[in-house]
C-alpha cells in the first residue's frame, strides 16, 4: 500500500475534484459568446450552460433563463447534464470509501479490508473521471464544430467557456486520486506480508495444538486439579577433583 501521507495527498486531490465538478456543473459558462454589439455604448454578452442561459449587459444587469423544457435540448447536452450528475455523486460515494480506507484511521477494518476499501474508492474516483471527461469532450467537440462551420456572424458564435475548464481539471484530479488508491491493493505492492495470510504451513496445526492445551488447563482448574507441571531434569556435571599428593603432605609434617 502506499504510504499514509500519500493517500491523505490523494484524498486532498479527491475533495478538489468533486468540488470543482459541482462547481463546474452548476455554472452557466460552458460556452461564451464572443461578442455582441447592439451599438457602440451597450456591449452584451452571452453564454449558456447545462441549467441555464444567461446575459450579462455593461450597465451590470445580469440576468439568467432556465432551460426547463428536456424535449428541446440537443442530445449531447442532455447527456453532459446526466454525466455530470452521476459523476459528483460516484465521486462523492468514493470520498466516503477513501475515508475508511485511509491507513492513518482506526475504523475500517484490518489492513487487509482497508485495502480492498481503498482499491473501491480508487475505482469509483477513475470512473468519476470518466465521467467528466467524455461529455466534457463531446460538448467541446459540438462548440468547436459549430464554430467552425456556421456562416453566421461572429456575434452569434460561441466558443468554450471557463466552466469546461473547470471540468477537465477535476477530472484530472479524480483521476490521480484514482490511481493512487488503487495501487492499494494488500500483500502484493509492499516487500513484507500481509498480517493476515500466514506464511507458515504449520501454523494451523499449531495453533490447534495451543487451542487443546489451553482447553485442557482450564478443564482442570475447573475439577479443582492444579495441572501439573513437565518434570524439569537438571543434569550437573561434577568437575573431578585432582587427588592431593601424600608425600608432600608427609614431608611438610617432618620438617614442622
Amino acid at each position: 500500500m502506499p504510504p499514509a501521507a500519500v493517500q491523505i495527498l490523494a484524498l486532498a486531490l479527491a475533495l478538489l475534484g468533486i468540488l470543482g465538478a459541482t462547481v463546474a456543473t452548476v455554472l452557466p459558462n460552458w460556452k461564451v459568446s464572443i461578442g455582441v454589439w447592439f451599438n457602440i455604448m451597450t456591449p452584451i454578452s452571452q453564454m449558456q450552460g447545462l441549467w441555464m442561459d444567461c446575459v450579462w449587459y455593461s450597465s451590470g444587469v445580469f440576468s439568467c433563463t432556465m432551460k426547463n423544457s428536456m424535449l428541446s435540448l440537443p442530445a449531447y447536452l442532455q447527456a453532459t447534464r446526466a454525466a455530470m450528475v452521476l459523476s459528483c455523486l460516484i465521486a462523492s460515494l468514493g470520498l466516503c470509501l477513501a475515508s475508511l480506507g485511509l491507513k492513518c484511521t482506526r475504523w475500517g477494518g484490518s489492513r487487509r479490508a482497508k485495502g480492498h476499501t481503498a482499491m473501491a474508492a480508487g475505482g469509483c474516483f477513475i470512473l468519476a473521471s470518466a465521467l467528466c471527461l467524455i461529455p466534457a469532450s463531446w460538448f467541446t467537440n459540438e462548440v468547436i464544430t459549430a464554430f467552425l462551420t456556421t456562416d453566421a456572424p461572429d456575434s452569434s458564435k460561441y466558443q468554450p467557456g471557463g466552466a469546461l475548464c473547470i471540468t477537465f481539471i477535476s477530472a484530472g484530479f479524480l483521476l490521480a486520486s484514482g490511481i493512487i488508491f488503487c495501487l492499494s491493493c494488500p500483500g502484493t505492492r509492499t516487500g513484507r506480508p500481509d498480517s493476515s495470510v500466514s506464511t507458515d504451513p504449520d501454523g494451523p496445526q499449531r495453533r490447534e495444538l495451543k487451542r487443546e492445551q489451553q482447553n485442557q488447563t482450564v478443564g482442570l482448574q475447573m475439577d479443582g486439579v492444579k495441572p501439573q507441571k513437565p518434570e524439569q531434569h537438571f543434569h550437573l556435571s561434577l568437575s573431578r577433583v585432582p587427588p592431593k599428593d601424600v608425600k608432600d603432605n608427609y614431608s611438610l609434617k617432618e620438617y614442622v
